[in-house]
């Protein structure tokens, strides 16, 4: 999914114009027991309850994607009969109305989860009207495409409120507040079917994840029926081992500073485009070879990347790559560098020694302090920072 179409059905969670049918819910206690359940119209209830699901569903579609928002596929054999995405595609067309097919959920959430304490597990089904649009964009409300029908899940922590002082109106005194048992946003959910291309992807599911680094590998495996993706943490130590592995001995500032300049290119190239910038094993390999890796460091690379990433793995250029800074780091000085002015940094031999040199340019503050550059006014000398 891109950021529009997430965008979309996130606009679809408001009281002007919300289409939630049914809303069902399970409370499953520190010990995977159910302690309650619920399952009403959507419609039905109270204004000031419906904010308060519309914010935590659409938290369920925050982040960025590749991080926090994942698109996942099923694989072909989940979608026979008794597959994990066949079990989805029966609850969602059930329109969350038979309590056997809920049942049959709640129980393979509970079996999967990895939680230490109380949870909610809360589902919706929705159906979408997707509206045509125009050539420009716009939406046409009375031209609707096709119909998209989708449920969502979110677990959200419960836990008690922090104890504290509270004012008693009743009796105009301050006392002891009663702690009581809250929801909070959610940890872990998923969209099904995903929305790509404006329509319904019963082949895909939208994945949310609170912690990018904690992707719940189990629960993603035997509920979904999905393989795990690469972490955004993996995924960018899994791009460094392959860059120091690949360049070896040649694996010096200037290299990397190509490497960073050929990057930024590719991102502004791709700016427009609606979808997040993916790197396969092939593009990987030209961008290095597009910064000016020689063909005898790139001889071992597939060799490298099916080791350390997999032969079909794809990275997100937002996890392996930062936009807004540039790091140089030694073990005692770090050094943030604007992401387009990697010129004002190189490596000299100065006095017998590899130097880290920072060009001067413009004023300089240490700590807050507003010095005097080494040289000219015009601050454009080089000042040796130390050892590498």
């Amino acid at each position: 999914m891109t950021k529009q179409e997430i965008s979309e059905i996130k606009r679809l969670l408001t009281i002007k114009k919300c289409s939630i049918t049914r809303i069902c819910g399970c409370y499953v206690d520190g010990e995977k027991n159910k302690k309650t359940q619920f399952a009403q119209s959507f419609l039905n209830l109270p204004e000031e309850e419906m904010f308060k699901y519309f914010d935590i569903l659409r938290k369920n579609l925050s982040g960025r994607l590749g991080k926090n928002l994942l698109d996942l596929s099923f694989p072909l054999e989940s979608e026979a009969s008794g597959g994990t995405q066949n079990f989805m595609l029966r609850l969602r067309d059930s329109k969350l109305k038979d309590e056997i097919l809920l049942e049959a959920f709640y129980d393979r959430v509970i079996e999967t989860y990895e939680y230490v304490g109380n949870y909610l597990i809360l589902l919706i089904h929705d159906v979408y009207d997707v509206p045509g649009k125009t050539a420009d964009g716009l939406d046409m409300d009375d031209a609707s495409d096709e119909v998209y029908e989708y449920i969502m899940c979110c677990i959200c922590p419960v836990e008690l409120s922090k104890p504290g002082l509270s004012y008693n109106v009743e009796e105009n005194a301050f006392q002891n507040r009663i702690r009581d048992w809250v929801v909070g946003m959610p940890e872990t959910g998923f969209l099904f079917p995903a929305f790509n291309d404006r329509g319904a992807d019963i082949h895909s599911a939208l994945y949310y994840s609170k912690d990018a680094e904690e992707l719940q590998e189990t629960f993603m495996d035997q509920l979904l029926g999905c393989p795990t993706p690469m972490s955004a943490g993996a995924q960018k130590e899994t791009f460094q081992t392959l860059i120091e592995e690949t360049l070896g001995e040649t694996c010096e500032l200037e290299m990397v500073k190509n490497i960073h300049e050929k990057f930024q290119e590719m991102a502004a190239e791709h700016k427009e485009d609606p979808a997040p910038l993916v790197l396969d094993k092939n593009e990987v390999k030209t961008l290095l070879a597009g910064s000016g890796v020689a063909n005898e460091k790139l001889a071992e690379f597939d060799t490298y990347y099916d080791t350390a990433a997999g032969d079909q793995t794809t990275l997100y250029a937002s996890n392996v790559f930062s936009s807004r800074t540039f790091d140089v780091k030694t073990p005692d000085i770090v050094i943030k560098v604007s992401p387009d002015r990697t010129d004002l940094i190189e490596t000299r031999e100065i006095d017998g020694r590899k130097c880290l040199v920072i060009q001067l340019d413009g004023e300089v503050e240490v700590n807050g302090i507003r010095v005097r550059g080494s040289g000219s006014a015009a601050g454009t000398d080089t000042a040796d920072t130390g050892d590498i």
